[in-house]
């Protein structure tokens, strides 16, 4: 597929990496002259030099043979305006990244379907759910939901002392003969591999795992973590992102607070949100952190538009002792950097953008897509139909292809962990884990 995409910062680069990985035809689009160098430096795509809004640069692009239209630059007036340029087509699907709040109202006069939109990505609220379901699970440093939360995927590292130390996955599966629980992933030393039975798992080790909702807390006990319960969290703003974690916080019954250090934009906090403290003051002031009591919140969440001023504050909640950290980093060569220095779990909006964007790159047979950090992996929902070459063959006589695994089988109301002798029936959900290499080829086997 034929793929343009305008706008060439952090969520345009990251999505067309993923997307040339994946062998689809990439055009992206940038008036940055230097920002278009870098992107043909480092990645398979093609480049044009020119506004996105001005049809000749989009003719350029080859819009007239895509079917999909990113557009993603950090304006979101340029994004509509984008996306208005081009005539609509029944093949062409048109995407745009608007964050201000007033555009998702219905029936407002700046409804996005005057502009010929067809799906609106806000990344800023896409972090915000994404951090909120990581405050839910405590330990997790990565987490996908699946068939209404029914399904999920989870990210722990495992600490020193944890049940499964010294273990391989084969000997775990037998002690607990547990059809509910999969190790699908292990990343280690920054490689991500694809584990089986004789796997040995080590601390530090950072393991995805399949389960049901009611398996998430083994999966915690397993790999070394208590459970606690979200009562308190401290957020470190301004932000949008800060903005709806708060709303979230307070629709779910949890006291939320946020640090603003300027003085005019924690009045206007103040003024929106009616049920979150709002405080002026540095989250990296280590003496306001103390005061505030820190140490006895749930969770610190570093949600500033300052990488420095976030990782910075983590540092000074996790030395407070603060139980659950999460840490807001845009630029990708600080994702890795953060896990190195004990900030395990990092969002990212470029992250949380590719979660909502793949889902249209993957039509048809495609019910949800995932991506990772610091990863080639992702998490694909399929829907089984009756083309598909899988249908009511055992899966241990399956030739699936090297790199990816058939994660869990949604039945229903019921959820199977698969073994060898399953089988896909007609309408199931086949909730698979891919590195970058095998996506196309599991495509493939899930035909709409």
């Amino acid at each position: 597929m034929r793929i343009v995409i305008v706008g060439a910062g952090e969520v345009g680069y990251h999505v067309a990496e993923r997307l040339s990985k994946e062998q689809h035809d990439v055009v992206v689009v940038d008036v940055d002259r230097s920002r278009l160098d870098y992107v043909e430096t480092h990645i398979d795509v093609a480049v044009v030099e020119g506004s996105g809004v001005n049809p000749v640069v989009l003719e350029e692009a080859g819009i007239d043979s895509a079917g999909l239209l990113l557009a993603v630059t950090s304006i979101d007036e340029v994004n509509l305006v984008v996306c208005m340029a081009v005539p609509a087509r029944p093949d062409l699907v048109k995407v745009a990244r608007v964050s201000n709040p007033d555009f998702y109202r219905e029936g407002d006069a700046l409804h996005p379907s005057r502009f010929g939109v067809d799906v609106l990505i806000n990344p800023e609220r896409e972090l915000a759910v994404e951090t909120f379901r990581l405050l839910q699970s405590t330990a997790a440093t990565d987490l996908a939901v699946f068939a209404g939360g029914a399904v999920q995927l989870i990210g722990l590292t495992v600490l020193e002392g944890a049940p499964v130390v010294g273990r391989t996955l084969g000997e775990l599966q037998v002690a607990s003969q547990n059809r509910s629980l999969l190790a699908v992933a292990v990343e280690r030393g920054g490689e991500t591999i694809i584990p089986d039975g004789s796997t040995r798992l080590r601390a530090r080790d950072h393991v995805y795992v399949v389960a049901t909702e009611e398996e998430i807390p083994t999966a915690l006990e397993l790999s070394g973590h208590a459970l606690t319960e979200l009562r308190r969290v401290l957020i470190a703003g301004p932000s949008r992102e800060a903005f709806y974690l708060a709303r979230l916080l307070d629709q779910h019954g949890v006291h939320g607070t946020i640090l603003v250090s300027d003085p005019e934009m924690a009045r206007e906090f103040a003024e929106r949100l009616e049920h979150t403290l709002i405080l002026q003051g540095d989250a990296t002031d280590v003496e306001l952190m103390e005061f505030e009591g820190a140490a006895e919140t749930d969770a610190f969440v570093a949600l500033t538009e300052e990488d420095e001023a976030n990782i910075i504050s983590s540092l000074v909640a996790r030395d407070l002792g603060v139980r659950q950290i999460i840490t807001l980093v845009n630029r990708t060569d600080y994702l890795p950097l953060a896990r190195r220095i004990g900030l395990e779990t990092a969002v990212s909006p470029r992250i949380s953008a590719a979660n909502a964007i793949l889902r249209y790159v993957r039509r048809g047979s495609v019910n949800r897509v995932a991506v990772f950090k610091d990863s080639d992996a992702e998490v694909i929902s399929f829907q089984v139909s009756e083309d598909s070459p899988l249908i009511n063959r055992p899966l241990e006589e399956v030739d699936f292809p090297d790199h990816a695994i058939l994660a869990a089988i949604v039945h229903g109301d019921d959820v199977t962990i698969p073994r060898g002798a399953d089988r896909l029936q007609v309408g199931d959900e086949a909730i698979v884990f891919a590195l970058a290499d095998a996506v196309s080829a599991v495509t493939m086997l899930f035909p709409s």
